[in-house]
């Protein structure tokens, strides 16, 4: 199961049901945001560096973590170090199942349920 299907909740929809946005066309408002959501991927330790460069600037990190297992001595210490800066900047963390970490600045509290309840 991809990324996308995760997020949008399982094999219900299909690739047809959406159609691709050119963000240049779109006038959303959104430039002078005081947050963004960002999107990272975790391969080694050090990617934990930018991460944490994010959260401390105010934004919302969702990292894949695919490339490690929970059970993994190395998955341990970057939730550790990700758990310490939720924790140092009075944000929140999630581990979605697991191939996702949620970091959110303070202020930003991460639900641990679903919205309709399926």
């Amino acid at each position: 199961m991809g990324l996308m299907s995760k997020l949008l909740g399982g094999d219900s929809h299909s690739s047809d049901d959406y159609v691709e946005l050119d963000s240049n066309e779109l006038d959303t408002g959104a430039t002078e945001a005081a947050l963004e959501i960002k999107f990272a991927s975790i391969s080694e330790q050090t990617d934990v560096i930018d991460i944490k460069d994010a959260v401390y600037d105010g934004d919302i990190v969702v990292a894949d973590v695919t490339r490690h297992s929970t059970t993994d001595r190395t998955m341990e210490h970057i939730s550790d170090e990700l758990r310490q800066v939720a924790e140092e900047v009075g944000g929140d963390i999630v581990q979605k199942d697991d191939d996702q970490i949620i970091v959110s600045p303070g202020g930003v509290a991460i639900s641990r349920s679903k919205i309709g309840g399926r």
